[in-house]
């Protein structure tokens, strides 16, 4: 009888075991799932940095006298060498009431949502591949983070703010690319959440990239040829800078308080808020480093930031 106990303690103890070992490996099987590529074996490494890119004019696609456009050739170079499992795109060109993450299955379509440009710059093709599993993994991250509802478009491509600087940025166009809408009906804080809610993507090594302009007032712009900049411009332009190195998120939160000729440098904040999602996914500790500057129209600042630990 003693026997008999031992023996079944024993068995007991091993399944025990065994049952314990098999949830270990079950679970770290499914975490380290999401971090490999469908196409690959490889690893996706984390992007710990966001990036705000200001893209000014549709003009940055064949303009090779604006200094910005040279920036962005030279980004993979100068600013951010590995290659991104995939890229999350926050542009100022799509307003939705509610937010919206586009789903496309295949090369995207290119959306030539300007007028009256050169012939040229419709004949432009960024046929990047969509990615439905990310547009799916941003909708419940959101759903998670309290956003109570989150559309999902399957047939929208990428606007101009999307396609125009990631075609300079990564010209071969093999880097799944999802876009993000803005509400224009909500603040800078709420887009700030949003990027808050989004940070867990950096490390599944996907590239989180506000598209916007650091100054949008296109009713204002000096076309005579001066090279001088707007001294309103200049002044919200460098409290920008100043508030993202010291790292006042806060304050850029409330900007529309805070920051001076506010409502000049940005009428509509469309914009601006692509901005506030790069900020919020940057994370606790990191600051807005000034990565490129250059002006057009006396008025415009292609000013771009990456944001990094401090």
């Amino acid at each position: 009888m003693h026997a008999k106990n031992i023996f079944f303690i024993y068995a007991i103890g091993s399944l025990f075991f065994c049952t314990i070992i098999s949830l270990i490996y079950s679970n770290t099987i499914q975490i380290d799932h999401r971090l490999f590529s469908p196409n690959t074996t490889t690893m996706a490494a984390a992007i710990p940095e966001t990036f705000y890119i200001s893209h000014g004019s549709p003009t940055l696609s064949i303009d090779d006298s604006l200094p910005a456009r040279h920036f962005l050739k030279s980004f993979q170079q100068k600013c951010f060498s590995p290659k991104p499992k995939a890229i999350l795109i926050i542009s100022g060109h799509w307003e939705t009431s509610e937010p919206a993450v586009n789903a496309f299955s295949g090369p995207s379509d290119t959306i030539y949502d300007f007028y009256n440009f050169p012939e040229q710059m419709y004949r432009l093709k960024y046929p990047a591949p969509g990615s439905p599993d990310l547009a799916n993994r941003v909708k419940g991250l959101l759903l998670k983070s309290g956003f109570e509802t989150v559309h999902v478009d399957k047939k929208r491509g990428l606007d101009h703010g999307a396609w125009v600087p990631l075609m300079l940025m990564y010209p071969e166009a093999d880097i799944p690319v999802v876009q993000l809408s803005v509400q224009t009906n909500k603040d800078g804080a709420h887009h700030y959440r949003m990027g808050q809610a989004l940070r867990p993507l950096k490390d599944d090594g996907v590239m989180i990239v506000g598209s916007g302009a650091a100054t949008h007032n296109l009713r204002n712009m000096n076309r005579d040829g001066r090279k001088t900049v707007d001294k309103w411009a200049e002044e919200f332009d460098s409290w920008v800078k100043d508030a993202l190195a010291e790292g006042r998120y806060e304050d850029l939160n409330k900007y529309e308080e805070k920051a001076p000729n506010a409502k000049m440098a940005h009428p509509w904040p469309d914009h601006f808020y692509p901005l506030h999602v790069a900020m919020g996914a940057a994370g606790e500790n990191t600051t807005g480093q000034l990565i490129h500057h250059s002006w057009t129209h006396g008025t415009l600042s292609y000013a771009s930031y990456k944001f990094a630990a401090k």
